[in-house]
């Protein structure tokens, strides 16, 4: 192979990635910049060496080790530069994983030189939400009596990433108590800050996470999802995420201390996923982290369907971004129409509003009554009886923490008729776009109760809890929706966009993602200032 400096590669290898990350006819031949656009990478300007190589995307990264443009060992050396360097102001990292993650870079090296490379992100560093267990370190969900905590072996998703893909986990990013947050901060560990403005948060619960991507510190990162986890954390820091297909990926130690759940058991609204710095990335991850596990492995296999339609101009666009449940404050609408009238002209095909003779507001009624039962059936015993003295006579009518198996059952048939609603909506679109909350990043509130806070935008005090408002339709329907960043506000803040899809048909959200970000110029990942 002829020599090639990392400026060359980072300018040359985006096609050859493409084609392996989407092994879909047409995708990506038409543009051989597309991964280096979509990522914020600059190449022609950067000078030689790691820090080129700061931003990239994790197939880039994993591209570059291949190539031998640069080593495990270099890459994983210069994370932890970084995290030296830029975690004090963030925090994002909950603990490091130094010995380890140069033991195995090293070895990924050594395999690459025996001509072995372990899988799609061989050697790349990569960071955790901190609410997977991970053998031997902590996983207390940032719960204060779960402070000692110790995962007694790996969850699913970190042993797919370091066995199935062969990348290199560098430590665990920060999360809110109980993930019950869409801020992530902690007594055990404390706030994590928006590597666009310390003053804001980064989003919650996959704050940690998002922050740590954002700000250049590793490649790639997976989160969990009930309420808007990792979508509101990439919407507020300027990144990809992806909130899967309702048990496409398994959860399984995805518990306090790394604790183990019934085999088939579903929260029937929680999800694992990836986040990222581009839409190849997340697609590269999904292949990897989804599919069944332990005794449904032996009976079925799952392969990723094939998008819809691998072009903008082949779409079918469904759209709604103003609603009265949530309206969107003037800074984050702006940039939502400005992306509706570049749909336009890019040639893909709009329809707005809901789906017909759907009720918005009756989904949310009906997610939220999903939640309360959720948090309720898994609190421990001493929660639950706080929540029982606390209810009032409105709440123990409404809330599904109290209802009684019959109404749980009756409100279910609700969840699987909006389930239905959706589907039948998709045989006439491809995707559906939204806000992904009302507002960009809001300046860090911890006061009690949660429920009683108000964020202060401009356009005039909000309520706190509106925030479930724009990831109400996925999570209730189980529909994979993909995040992807569609600017900045005056003041510098980024906003992402919501791509909801059909059921199982994760690649299409994410492919819609893509086109934005290579084929609609603006959109995509830009590094924070300060960070480059």
């Amino acid at each position: 192979m002829p020599t090639m400096n990392r400026r060359k590669f980072l300018a040359a290898v985006p096609l050859a990635l493409a084609a392996k990350a989407f092994p879909f006819s047409g995708v990506f031949v038409d543009n051989p910049q597309s991964l280096s656009s979509a990522s914020g990478q600059k190449s022609s300007t950067q000078s030689a060496g790691t820090h080129e190589l700061d931003f990239a995307t994790a197939l880039q990264a994993a591209e570059a080790i291949r190539r031998k443009q640069v080593s495990s060992v270099e890459l994983t050396q210069r994370a932890f530069e970084r995290i030296d360097r830029f975690n004090p102001q963030l925090n994002a990292f909950v603990y490091q994983l130094r010995e380890d993650a140069m033991t195995r870079a090293r070895k990924a090296d050594e395999a690459l030189a025996q001509g072995k490379a372990s899988g799609v992100f061989h050697g790349v560093p990569i960071n955790i939400k901190e609410s997977f267990a991970v053998a031997g370190h902590p996983d207390t969900w940032g719960i204060p009596p779960m402070r000692d905590a110790i995962a007694a072996r790996n969850s699913e998703v970190v042993d797919r990433l370091l066995n199935d893909a062969g990348a290199v986990l560098v430590g665990a990013t920060n999360v809110p108590v109980a993930l019950g947050d869409w801020q992530s901060y902690k007594p055990i560990y404390g706030q994590t800050n928006n590597p666009w403005d310390v003053k804001r948060t980064p989003g919650g619960s996959s704050g940690g996470s998002a922050a740590a991507l954002a700000a250049g510190l590793g490649y790639l990162s997976v989160g969990s999802d009930i309420g808007g986890s990792i979508r509101v954390p990439a919407h507020f820091c300027g990144i990809f995420g992806h909130k899967p297909t309702l048990d496409l990926v398994s959860m399984d130690g995805h518990l306090p201390g790394g604790m183990r759940s019934a085999p088939g058991f579903s929260t029937l609204l929680a999800v694992a996923g990836p986040l990222a710095r581009s839409a190849g990335d997340l697609l590269a991850a999904m292949k990897v982290l989804g599919g069944p596990t332990g005794w449904d492995a032996k009976a079925w296999k799952w392969n990723m369907p094939e998008p819809r339609v691998r072009s903008m101009n082949d779409f079918r666009v469904g759209y709604v971004i103003d609603d009265p449940t949530a309206p969107p404050t003037s800074e984050v609408k702006a940039l939502l129409e400005k992306t509706i009238q570049r749909l336009e002209r890019a040639g893909a095909q709009l329809k707005p509003g809901w789906p017909a003779e759907y009720k918005h507001a009756d989904l949310l009624e009906n997610y939220r009554f999903h939640l309360d039962a959720f948090s309720y059936s898994t609190a421990p015993p001493a929660e639950q009886e706080k929540m029982v003295r606390g209810a009032d006579a409105e709440t123990r009518k409404n809330s599904g923490a109290l209802s009684s198996f019959a109404e749980w059952q009756r409100q279910n048939f609700r969840r699987l008729g909006f389930r239905a609603q959706w589907q039948r909506y998709f045989n006439d679109v491809d995707v559906f776009v939204s806000p992904v909350a009302y507002t960009q990043a809001f300046a860090h509130d911890h006061s009690e109760p949660l429920s009683k806070r108000i964020i202060a935008t401009s356009s005039g005090p909000r309520k706190y809890t509106q925030m479930f408002n724009w990831v109400g339709a996925p999570t209730l329907t189980g529909c994979p929706a993909t995040v992807a960043p569609i600017g900045r506000t005056p003041e510098g803040l980024p906003v992402g966009i919501q791509i909801m899809g059909p059921f199982w048909d994760d690649a299409t959200p994410i492919i819609f993602a893509d086109l934005l970000a290579r084929e609609m110029g603006g959109f995509g990942f830009v590094p924070p200032k300060g960070y480059e």
